[in-house]
């Protein structure tokens, strides 16, 4: 049976707790600010003026998403596949979600709020990476933040070792070459050219 309406969706999962909607804060707290400096990981959802979603992961060294001031943080690119899928939703709508990752940590850090996109020089030198400036920045104006409980963390065991499988990487390769008609040689050469951009691409 699908769920259509607040009052079946509340008579499932109940209502929240006073405490619990208190959390929910319009600017970035001291807490908040710490686990930002702590993250070498977010992940960023956009959305289109016709709903399309996307959700990409950005990555760096803790602290790589810089903090301005409580309502407004930059997030940098670097060198990438130039598809440009959440930019593009940038443009249309300016509508962006955040979640923060701090290795080993069971909670999360929830944002979203407004963003742009911005070429400054001297912020996107403020950002450099690797002797590198950013490619691009999208500066977030901060409307809602905050702690997402560590429950799905927890049973997801992601930061438990014992539980993950042997190191694995997709083949781009592979699957280039069958979209496009190829066959082994050009897969070989595409994940040849990928892991030679892994390594002095970054």
């Amino acid at each position: 049976m699908s769920i259509k309406s607040v009052a079946e969706l509340r008579s499932v999962l109940g209502e929240p707790h006073p405490i619990t909607a208190s959390k929910k804060t319009s600017v970035l707290t001291h807490e908040a600010i710490d686990f930002i400096a702590r993250a070498p990981l977010v992940i960023m959802t956009t959305v289109s003026s016709d709903y399309g979603l996307d959700a990409s992961p950005k990555g760096d060294a803790p602290g790589f998403v810089q903090v301005v001031d409580e309502q407004t943080i930059l997030v940098p690119d670097r060198a990438g596949n130039k598809l440009a899928d959440g930019h593009l939703n940038v443009l249309q709508t300016g509508q962006v979600g955040l979640i923060f990752l701090v290795p080993n940590a069971r909670e999360t850090l929830r944002v979203s709020g407004r963003a742009t996109l911005t070429v400054e020089p001297s912020l996107l030198e403020s950002c450099a990476a690797r002797g590198k400036p950013a490619v691009l920045i999208t500066q977030v104006s901060i409307e809602k933040c905050f702690f997402h409980c560590g429950k799905a963390l927890i049973r997801s065991d992601l930061w438990t070792p014992e539980t993950w499988d042997a190191p694995t990487s997709v083949s781009f390769g592979k699957l280039l070459a069958k979209a496009n008609g190829g066959d082994d040689q050009l897969a070989a050469a595409i994940d040849q050219s990928i892991a030679d951009d892994y390594a002095h691409n970054l």
